[in-house]
């Protein structure tokens, strides 16, 4: 990367030619199901916050915290075989020693951290330490090494489950916190194998709770801390001092690739979902029907506020959750179950930290008064089909693949996407769309030669008379592309 700044750099380790492991991976998805004790919300902690009076209390030790949880810290190294040609043929290296002869398939290896939590090998890491991977292999604290295989993974939280084979014995483990509770300014422990030098703790404070925009996983809300956090770090534990895991240490935001003080943690209540979805090898969280926007400074005003906060409901689905449970077009929602909602992120977050089925308290504003309103998750539907669609002929979308929007298809793609309309999910190599680069997977098609478009066919339909114009959402912002006396022209 040549950029100035480089955000949200993710912490698995870069990719390098190397040996192959020979650890032979297995890879299995949803056979394994969690303790549920293992995901039980903790109970409350009644210690009171306090801050050093004297000199004898800045002598305290994080040792005991240190020393219980490490062992439960694991370092996880993966390997991916790349047989790809180009790739092979693009090595200078290569091409010194060997020349044009036949290229030898390159072995790109990736270093991480991970978190026992189960006794019999249960590990959650960072999907991106293991994405791909051919081998993996777990080398606990006292050097013990298992080769393990992948359980389960979701890459929209950026999460993965890994299973070692521990022949009955028992592991250490660390113990899911609430990470609702974490507040700025909480001291916090990470423990990971930053850079390969081996485990390595290192403490700092809770910098932020809300942080949403990284663009680490679809769900958009993290713990930052000031803790030292460095490329290797990726799916290490970021602990409290009870030593129950606030977060999964996942990504830096940094100019030179090293810890500028600024890490991002994906929550301790996200991972508990993720591993209550284990069993079925899929992540559904709950719906609740609502859509909305951010209240900025102007529409606070419009709504009679003193101030931004909270998302402006702009659409609710007929027989959803929301609907029966009286929510309108226009309301401002600012609680789920006493937990501030500051954007449509953090709406997202709190509903997917809880399960469907769960009956939450929504507090909201309407005309200037506070109501709340009770109602309880769903799992989303798929309505309609999601009718994948590739689309042919002499026009903009040529071999651009579009399918309808849901709930369910929504949730799926991850990334805020509505749930209603018409998404790319595919762009051909050889289309025009990828050739000008108008197009790209999660953009919404909004209308096709000035005719709005909500569904596939409808699009089907348009573009059988050619598509000089297409108008694209991307993430908010629009833009219409068409041609103009043969030229591709596009304006916001």
């Amino acid at each position: 990367m040549n950029h100035a700044i480089r955000t949200a750099i993710l912490l698995g380790g870069g990719a390098v030619a190397g040996l192959a492991l020979a650890l032979g991976l297995e890879a299995s998805v949803g056979q394994t199901p969690v303790n549920a004790d293992v995901i039980a919300m903790p109970p409350p902690v009644t210690t009171a916050r306090t801050v050093p009076t004297d000199a004898g209390q800045l002598q305290l030790s994080f040792a005991p915290v240190a020393r219980r949880a490490a062992p439960a810290v694991v370092n996880v190294y993966s390997a991916r075989v790349n047989r790809s040609r180009a790739t092979m043929m693009g090595d200078p290296f290569f091409r010194q020693f060997f020349g044009g002869g036949a290229p030898q398939p390159r072995v790109e290896q990736s270093l991480g951290s991970g978190v026992i939590v189960e006794a019999d090998g249960l590990i959650v890491t960072n999907n991106h330490v293991v994405q791909g991977a051919d081998e993996i292999l777990v080398a606990l604290s006292d050097r013990r090494e298992f080769k393990a295989k992948l359980v389960f993974a979701d890459a929209k939280s950026d999460l993965a489950l890994l299973k070692i084979d521990t022949k009955n014995v028992k592991l250490p483990v660390i113990r899911l916190g609430d990470s609702d509770r974490a507040q700025v300014g909480d001291v916090v422990l990470a423990v990971g194998n930053p850079f390969g030098v081996g485990q390595t703790v290192t403490h700092g404070i809770v910098s932020a709770v809300a942080r949403t925009g990284v663009g680490v996983s679809d769900y958009q809300f993290f713990i930052q801390t000031d803790a030292a956090i460095n490329p290797g770090n990726s799916g290490g534990a970021l602990l409290d001092l009870h030593g129950d895991l606030v977060g999964i240490n996942s990504a830096i935001y940094s100019r030179s690739g090293g810890s500028n003080g600024i890490g991002f943690a994906i929550p301790a209540n996200i991972v508990r979902v993720f591993l209550s979805a284990a069993g079925s090898g899929k992540l559904v969280t709950g719906w609740i029907g609502a859509e909305g926007e951010a209240i900025t400074a102007d529409s606070a005003r419009l709504a009679g506020l003193d101030r931004p906060g909270g998302v402006l409901v702009t659409a609710v689905s007929p027989g959803s959750p929301a609907a029966s449970a009286g929510i309108r077009v226009g309301d401002v929602l600012t609680a789920i179950d006493g937990k501030d909602v500051a954007d449509p992120g953090m709406l997202r977050y709190r509903i997917a930290t809880q399960g469907v089925g769960t009956r939450l308290d929504v507090a909201l504003l309407r005309a200037g008064r506070v109501e709340h309103a009770a109602l309880t998750l769903t799992k989303p539907p798929e309505t309609p089909t999601r009718s994948l669609t590739t689309i042919g002929g002499d026009n903009l979308l040529n071999g651009v693949t579009i399918g309808n929007l849901s709930p369910a298809f929504a949730q799926e793609l991850g990334a805020g996407l509505p749930e209603h309309g018409v998404v790319v999910t595919v762009v051909a190599a050889a289309a025009p769309a990828a050739r000008f680069g108008y197009l790209a997977p999660g953009d919404i098609v909004e209308a096709v030669n000035g005719q709005v478009v909500g569904s596939v066919a409808a699009v089907d339909m348009a573009v059988k008379s050619g598509a000089p114009a297409v108008r694209i959402n991307r993430g908010g912002e629009r833009q219409e592309c068409g041609a103009i006396n043969g030229q591709l022209v596009c304006r916001r």
